[in-house]
């Protein structure tokens, strides 16, 4: 049997369409994907994301471990309740997840990875922190609401408590507040305004359903996945794993590479890739004709080479089909498509498709 979020019974009562996803039963949609999408572009739409992994990092050496464990650098996290986005990599530089780090104090951090890849990214973890002063707890008691689009916040600051809504309204993004084990923290995997909300689940259906009488609209992973794609957002498991290194999945910016004296898991093996030079780019694609771009399709550039689709899907907000695609490096504008034997044209852009309602290519 599957897991099932503390929300299954209100996914149910919603005529939710509930699929498998990671060994969990998950509302995919609620009747309509495009309405959902369109809620999140234009108002405000709120997804169950309590199957993501939430790990406390505590203990003396918490602040070093973190250091070793990841390639971005929690030396920077010096305020409560910020937070960094990171890979974290094996010895050969490939990613073994992506995660988000919240600092609350140097002996304090709370990590949360994807749901896919909790087996393994506990084992990674509790393996690495075997060297260090320091306790790996993960918090099975919590559930996770995000709710995301230019009327999210708004919309959150209505149903909040007082004192944690005039704290919530001062946050920059990226950065969290925590208070009666409730972090409101100004993150998103949807390229929109808003918020993801760690809270006790035993208090969650009750925030879902001030949040559906604030008219927060729920959404599904279907909506989820277009809208991260649209928003030029990777997917684990698709645009990067563990034979891929952040430095060829548009992810070079989550590396510090300083302080030069910090060593991290990965770092030998980025520094040799980058001084070989890179051989292969993501980038974004657009197909300039009626189709469907799927993942694993090829990708040809005429006299470079081949490629092949990462992500690939229906735009609602281009109207169009949109795609990340891993292929040689080079500085092409356009690229072939092979689908059902035929080739279809497709223009290479830079990766991210929209951005706070704003098309970008």
């Amino acid at each position: 049997m599957n897991k099932r979020t503390s929300l299954y019974q209100q996914h149910e009562k919603l005529n939710a369409k509930i699929i498998d996803f990671g060994g969990w039963d998950m509302p995919v949609h609620y009747g309509s994907q495009l309405q959902e999408h369109k809620a999140v572009r234009e108002d405000a739409g709120m997804f169950d994301v309590s199957h993501m992994t939430v790990i406390d990092v505590k203990g003396q050496d918490a602040k070093i471990f973190l250091q070793k464990l990841i390639a971005n650098d929690v030396a920077k996290l010096t305020t409560a309740g910020k937070a960094l986005y990171s890979c974290m990599l094996n010895e050969e530089g490939g990613v073994i997840d992506d995660l988000i780090v919240y600092y609350f104090a140097d002996d304090n951090y709370r990590v949360i990875v994807n749901a896919s890849t909790r087996d393994k990214d506990l084992a990674w973890i509790n393996k690495q922190a075997k060297a260090f002063i320091v306790t790996i707890t993960e918090r099975t008691d919590t559930a996770m609401v995000a709710i995301q689009g230019p009327k999210a916040r708004e919309k959150v600051h209505a149903v909040l408590p007082a004192q944690l809504q005039e704290k919530a309204e001062n946050l920059k993004p990226f950065q969290g507040v925590l208070m009666n084990d409730w972090l409101v923290a100004r993150t998103g995997y949807t390229g929109e305004d808003g918020y993801e909300i760690i809270l006790p689940a035993k208090e969650v259906e009750v925030f879902w359903g001030q949040l559906l009488k604030a008219g927060v609209i729920p959404c599904g992973l279907g909506a989820r996945d277009t809208l991260r794609l649209e928003a030029g957002l990777n997917l684990y498991g698709s645009d990067m794993n563990e034979t891929t290194s952040p430095l060829e999945s548009n992810l070079g910016w989550t590396i510090a590479w300083e302080p030069s004296t910090r060593d991290f898991i990965g770092k030998t093996s980025l520094l040799a890739q980058q001084r070989a030079g890179l051989s292969k780019q993501l980038v974004g694609l657009v197909l300039e004709e009626r189709g469907m771009l799927r993942d694993h399709l090829p990708v040809t550039i005429a006299g470079i080479g081949v490629g092949e689709i990462t992500s690939g899907s229906f735009s609602p907000t281009l109207g169009k089909a949109i795609a990340l695609a891993r292929i040689p490096l080079c500085d092409a504008k356009e690229c072939s498509v092979e689908m059902r034997g035929k080739s279809f044209a497709a223009r290479i852009v830079k990766p991210c498709f929209v951005r706070k309602g704003e098309i970008l290519v």
